[in-house]
């Protein structure tokens, strides 16, 4: 959670490296920058794109737009002194607490981090001493400010399970080395990551309220402005418009409170968030959440259908429902199709308005009218309406109408209502319904007759303690692999100097006794590695649909146990490593499908590198899968 000051000016030492509006293009970065900090409800801003396309710069460049934050001075966790809420134990404790203005904490966590270093435990120092005291780790650090991960993606598991559980209770909480604390922490998590090199959790990424995709600059003279800004060291004078976009952040949180979401667009973001198949209801909250901030960001009062439009584009990209190896359908045209779909019900609502007025205006005409009507509907000899032929359609055509829209409101959503603080928000990524179809998206492609099923491979690690089909963790025995926690040693163990002392401490002795000496735990992973040969030749035109189908179960297979994949083809002469061993099996499905064919069959050359790839990754375990028909028919010994 962002909290901004009264609007005092940027430090000097708090600028990043590149000023904010320096970074030519990527708008829809920006907004949603902007957004999640203009609005503390948006917990959190995943930035995914290809590298080098300034996902991490703009990040960092969000410090120049934050001004200082009051907070009390000497505690670690920075509380608001005005907030007992949300302050610490010892905060709620005192009475007149000193205040100091500071800057909002942008803290970067490390990937590299150790379990300790994130969440705090007992300090060395003062264990030194015989004190225990507690050392306070990232999330303390960054309590009312911003979490920055970068490749958020290559996060270890054991740090994902932390940011979720601080992410969803808003405190942290440490049972570790005699040391009991809970303290707050509530922060925005700004994530970056390259989705070549894998995908996060599903329940992780759900936590991410809003995500952007970015891409690099296509426009000849975009590129030349970033070639001559780079080259000039961004030493432009950016003050004015830093200044400009503080103040429009600054405005909008004020504004912010006062926008209002019309029941008719509210109910049109529940409708959309169900007709896309999200799991939950987070999407539909963080679909209001982010209009309301955009509409404020633009300084309006109320929500506008547009705003809508432009916030599912930031809430619903990580969330819309795909199959394994298959892209989610475009955001854009989801959207768009729930909407299209909507002004023609209201058209059509307003055609049936008008002839129902129409019907009104008939029956003012006067008694005589009516009679005349009456009459001739009995089949009755009466004299004759003016208009009496109009008037009976009319009549039957809105009856008709008016029980088709009867039902249509029969079968409506009672979605008036987002109920942003329902209880439905928190149990959203646990429902175990069946995945719906999504709106366009095609359906799973059939193998072609005698592709036959794919063969079965067994993996050490295929079925994980957790469940879910993830590479077994287990403790590592050489030593490699992030601390997860310590254990009892003896004292020809590998001793862990720092979690020893604090045992001592907790001991309450002044001295580390053989009892008390403890060794790491580290974090390990069965790794397995599946390596795609795949045979590009022109003798393989015919069969290639059908080993494509055979390549895709075995894909699906590497999929559900969290293997890494890579693909090798050959043909003509030599062979291409054409995706390097990755976690992400959709880009090694999509390799697999637009792959072509043509010329002779190489096969030696395949299946040595296969073995190269085999012999840089050094895996746990290997399965290599050659898909060919053994027509080699090229190599060094070919004539």
């Amino acid at each position: 959670m962002v909290e901004l000051g009264s609007g005092k000016k940027v430090s000097p030492d708090r600028r990043g490296s590149v000023p904010f509006p320096a970074v030519v293009g990527q708008q829809f970065l920006k907004t949603g920058l902007l957004a999640v900090a203009a609005n503390d409800d948006l917990d959190g801003l995943l930035v995914a794109g290809e590298k080098g396309t300034a996902k991490s710069t703009t990040a960092r460049a969000l410090t120049d737009l934050l001004p200082d934050q009051r907070a009390v001075t000497d505690c670690p966790y920075g509380c608001p002194p005005d907030d007992p809420e949300r302050q610490c134990a010892d905060c709620r404790g005192r009475d007149d607490p000193p205040v100091e203005t500071r800057p909002v904490p942008f803290v970067t966590l490390p990937l590299g981090a150790s379990r300790d270093r994130v969440v705090g435990s007992l300090s060395v120092t003062d264990a030194l001493a015989g004190d225990a005291e507690f050392n306070p780790g990232l999330l303390a650090r960054a309590n009312r400010g911003v979490l920055y991960v970068d490749e958020v993606n290559l996060l270890d598991d054991h740090l994902v399970d932390v940011l979720l559980d601080a992410a969803a209770s808003g405190v942290n909480r440490v049972e570790r080395d005699g040391v009991s604390v809970v303290h707050p922490t509530s922060f925005t998590l700004i994530g970056t990551m390259n989705p070549e090199e894998g995908e996060l959790r599903p329940q992780f990424r759900d936590r991410f309220a809003l995500r952007v995709e970015v891409a690099g600059r296509d426009d000849i003279e975009d590129r030349v402005e970033i070639l001559d800004r780079a080259l000039d060291g961004f030493s432009g004078d950016y003050a004015e418009e830093t200044r400009q976009i503080q103040d429009s952040l600054l405005q909008a949180r004020d504004l912010l409170a006062s926008v209002t979401l019309p029941d008719s667009l509210a109910r049109d973001v529940a409708e959309l968030c169900r007709d896309a198949g999200v799991d939950g209801h987070r999407a539909d909250v963080a679909t209001a959440r982010a209009a309301r901030t955009l509409a404020a960001l633009d300084g309006r009062p109320t929500v506008t259908e547009t705003d809508v439009r432009r916030a599912a584009e930031f809430a619903l990209p990580h969330r819309l429902q795909s199959r394994p190896f298959e892209d989610a359908p475009d955001t854009g045209d989801v959207v768009d199709d729930h909407f299209e779909d909507e002004n023609d019900e209201r058209d059509a609502d307003q055609s049936e308005e008008s002839a129902e007025a129409a019907d009104g205006d008939s029956d003012e005409a006067g008694p005589a009218a009516c009679d005349a009507e009456t009459e001739q509907d009995a089949g009755g000899d009466g004299d004759e309406s003016p208009n009496p032929a109009p008037a009976g359609r009319d009549g039957k055509t809105n009856g008709e109408d008016g029980g088709g829209e009867a039902g249509e409101d029969g079968d409506g959503v009672d979605g008036g209502e987002t109920g942003e603080d329902g209880d439905g928000v928190d149990g959203g990524s646990e429902t175990d319904e069946a995945t719906p179809l999504v709106p366009g998206q095609p359906r799973a492609e059939s193998v072609a007759p005698g592709a036959g099923t794919a063969p079965e491979t067994e993996s050490p690690n295929a079925e994980g303690p957790d469940g879910g089909g993830r590479a077994t963790a287990r403790p590592s025995t050489d030593g490699r692999g992030p601390r997860v926690r310590t254990e009892r040693a003896s004292p020809t163990d590998d001793v862990d100097a720092a979690a020893s002392v604090r045992a001592a401490a907790a001991r309450g002795g002044d001295t580390v006794e053989s009892r008390d000496l403890r060794q790491s735990v580290r974090a390990g992973s069965a790794s397995a590695l599946v390596v795609f040969a795949v045979d590009a030749s022109a003798s393989m035109r015919g069969p290639m649909r059908a080993a494509k189908g055979v390549a895709l179960d075995l894909l699906r297979d590497a999929y559900e146990r969290r293997d890494e994949v890579a693909v090798v083809t050959f043909a003509g002469d030599d062979a291409d490593v054409v995706l390097p061993p990755t976690d992400s099996v959709t880009l090694a499905a999509r390799h697999l499908k637009s792959l072509p064919t043509g010329d002779r069959t190489p096969l030696p050359a395949g299946l040595r590198a296969a073995d190269d790839v085999l012999a840089r990754s050094n895996p746990d375990a290997a399965v290599v899968v050659v898909v060919t028909d053994g027509c080699a028919n090229a190599g060094s010994d070919a004539p």
